[in-house]
């Protein structure tokens, strides 16, 4: 029979193992020497055989044929099945030496087991039935008397073994096979889900580090045009342009060290305890483009209640207001004044920012990434961004954010 793979065995029952599963042919030889043993073990124990009755060598011829052609039952198993029986009826129905020896139909066993281990279930029952009725038949007919004897009965028993264990066998190997197979599926699936978590981290993480830059550099930017322009005439204003771009830049590193912070691996030292920034800290963000020479004016309804935001949408209406405020001081042209109205009502958080400027954000359209990574944020939270030339002259960035408390709740 197949061989099947042992759930546990020693070292020095696994080489023989592992060597036969590698070599199937020498396991079939060693399985048609087994089956011509027990042929001729039967025949010999038969009680029905007298003395004079002996094992002769044409039933010896068909042992040995039957049982040979087992070697082949992995390529041609119907053929091999179909082989053997033809050699179990010529053996019942010749005698040519006594009573028939119904052992022969072990090759049949053998062979039938085959076919039923690599076909479907039904298959296997059509072709068992028939062979168990073509076999029992031919017993009760030619051979011993009377025809209810108990050696045909045991052709019956031996030929629906057969084709029960080699339908439980395969049975077996295909829930084995669909067990492995689904682990395998959610072994991918797991690391798919691992990946794609990955990548939304490094956009997130990526966004973080956008805004921080685009927004300090700006500052930087500009203050240090002022001082290189006043820096010989009016070296009081150059010497306060320089500080606020110290204070910028030291802003800028505390932030992305905040950031970066959050790769750092087990073991790594501690990382900064700051909280996010949020809409607490909106009047410092404005104050620094104030010190860059842009008019800002901020109204917001009510103020007390923002420290009642969830942790995102205060991360995000404050990026929002940061992202706007920079495209504002990047495109919008000298002497610009910009507004921003922060309005919760209706179980939203609606933040308008606007300006009376002359340029347009180079990446209103989608080109850049400032724009896109802020309407990614607010669909993140299930909330939409709309951005555009106004009817009048300049710009508005207009989002709305989904309310939601630090309990979890909606307002």
């Amino acid at each position: 029979m197949d061989p099947v793979t042992p759930l546990a065995v020693g070292p020095g029952l696994a080489r023989p193992h592992r060597w036969l599963a590698a070599h199937p042919r020498a396991l079939d030889t060693l399985v048609a020497l087994g089956c011509l043993a027990l042929i001729l073990i039967g025949a010999a124990s038969n009680p029905h055989l007298h003395e004079r009755h002996h094992i002769g060598v044409f039933f010896g011829l068909l042992a040995t044929l039957s049982s040979a052609s087992l070697v082949l039952r992995r390529e041609l198993p119907r053929a091999v099945l179909a082989f053997t029986c033809a050699i179990s009826v010529i053996e019942i129905v010749t005698n040519d030496q006594g009573p028939p020896r119904t052992s022969i139909v072990f090759g049949v066993v053998v062979a039938l087991y085959t076919v039923a281990a690599r076909t479907d279930r039904s298959t296997t029952w059509r072709i068992g039935a028939v062979t168990a009725l073509l076999l029992t038949g031919t017993g009760m007919l030619f051979g011993l008397t009377p025809w209810y004897a108990q050696e045909n009965w045991g052709i019956f028993a031996w030929t629906g073994l057969a084709a029960a264990v080699g339908d439980a066998v395969r049975s077996r190997r295909a829930f084995i096979a669909a067990i492995e197979e689904r682990a395998e599926r959610a072994e991918r699936t797991r690391e798919e889900e691992a990946r794609r978590r990955v990548a939304e981290e490094r956009l997130r993480i990526a966004r973080e580090l956008h805004d921080v830059v685009a927004h300090h550099i700006a500052l930087v930017n500009v203050q240090a045009g002022v001082a290189s322009h006043v820096m010989d005439n009016r070296p009081d204003q150059a010497k306060e342009a320089l500080a606020h771009v110290r204070q910028a830049s030291r802003s800028a590193l505390d932030e992305l060290r905040a950031t970066v912070g959050l790769l750092r691996q087990y073991g790594d030292p501690a990382a900064p305890t700051e909280p996010a920034p949020g809409l607490g800290v909106l009047d410092q963000l404005v104050e620094g483009f104030v010190r860059a020479g842009m008019r800002v004016e901020v109204e917001a309804h009510p103020r007390e209640g923002f420290g009642t935001l969830a942790g995102s949408v205060d991360l995000t209406a404050y990026r929002v207001v940061q992202e706007a405020l920079t495209n504002v001081h990047k495109h919008a042209g000298p002497e610009v004044k910009a507004e921003v109205r922060i309005v919760r009502a209706h179980g939203a958080l609606e933040i308008t920012v606007r300006d009376d400027g002359v340029g347009t954000p180079s990446d209103d359209v989608g080109g850049g990434h400032g724009l896109l990574g802020m309407r990614e944020r607010v669909a993140a939270l299930c909330g939409t961004c709309e951005a555009g030339p106004r009817p009048e002259g300049g710009f508005q960035v207009r989002a709305t954010l989904p309310l939601q408390t630090r309990g979890g709740g909606e307002s």
